[in-house]
């Protein structure tokens, strides 16, 4: 079982910056997708960006291209995921999801992924 725990949430004015984190004591992240997804009251779990760590090759919403960028450490043990010029429509929760990378499925898309952390809120206001 992959247990994930997020960090790094938290308020921010517009136009500012936040680097969220993503680790897990039980697994490297050399095999796995691994993804962020952000929900808002009301809302639905949205894929913000996501990254085969086998290949390297990334995904973005159209919605964060360019302000967001998911990475991971060097050690492979922490995923990153950087916020730029920050909007009040980012605010939401956001998640930390993992799957072998095996498996097939959509990299900005809830379904395929198994593992999830309990998120972390992040809130922008304007």
């Amino acid at each position: 079982q992959v247990q994930l725990m997020e960090s790094g949430g938290g308020s921010v004015q517009a136009g500012g910056s936040l680097t969220l984190s993503c680790t897990s004591s039980r697994v490297t992240y050399g095999r796995y997708w691994m993804a962020w997804f952000r929900q808002a009251p009301g809302k639905e779990r949205e894929g913000v960006a996501s990254i085969n760590t086998v290949i390297g090759d990334t995904y973005y919403a159209d919605s964060v291209k360019g302000r967001f960028t998911i990475s991971q450490d060097n050690a492979k043990i922490t995923l990153l995921l950087q916020m730029n010029s920050l909007k009040p429509d980012d605010t939401a929760m956001y998640y930390c999801a993992a799957a072998p990378a095996w498996t097939t499925l959509q990299p900005l898309g809830p379904d395929g992924y198994q593992f999830w952390g309990q998120g972390t809120q992040v809130t922008v206001s304007s």
